[in-house]
């Protein structure tokens, strides 16, 4: 599974509260959540971004409340995946149980510039950075992890799992 696209990086301890700002909270839409992604940090993110571009994160991505509503505002903008030095425990949990890749690449997420164009490969854990002609590695997930995140998320992956065995209708 490749995802390509322009890097948007920012820093170290990018909260939840800076990806979507609480005020904002009084949605469960998606599409609302979205048009609010990262707006307290960079106000023009949603205007800029395009299906399957990258977050690049510091260290501590996703920190502070373990809002879900923070990893689907970044997929529902578009994000392809999210690359970083590391992430909060339960925002790294949130972003695969609703089928958002990240990964963390320390090197990578150093050096990797904002508007650089990169591509990751989820199976192989391979991170091109076209722009600079650089590459890094970083560890792959597991094909259950793949399989979740192929099916948009742990809800629809277990739905179509129960169908698969007899246990659901399709």
């Amino acid at each position: 599974m490749d995802i390509k696209g322009k890097a948007h990086k920012y820093g170290d301890n990018v909260d939840t509260d800076v990806i979507i700002p609480a005020r904002y909270l009084v949605t469960t839409e998606a599409r609302e959540l979205a048009a609010h992604c990262m707006e307290d940090i960079d106000a023009d993110f949603v205007r800029r971004v395009q299906p399957g571009d990258l977050l690049v994160g510091g260290k501590n991505f996703g920190c502070g409340s373990s809002r879900e509503q923070a990893p689907i505002a970044i997929k529902t903008a578009g994000v392809g995946c999210v690359l970083a030095e590391s992430f909060a425990r339960i925002f790294y949990r949130n972003a695969i149980n609703i089928g958002l890749p990240l990964l963390v690449a320390p090197e990578a997420a150093r050096e990797i510039k904002s508007g650089d164009e990169v591509e990751v490969d989820l199976a192989t854990g391979m991170i091109c950075d076209l722009t600079q002609g650089r590459e890094w590695h970083s560890e792959p997930f597991p094909e259950f992890i793949r399989e979740i995140i192929r099916a948009g998320g742990l809800i629809e992956y277990t739905r179509a799992r129960l169908a698969r065995e007899g246990e659901l209708p399709a």
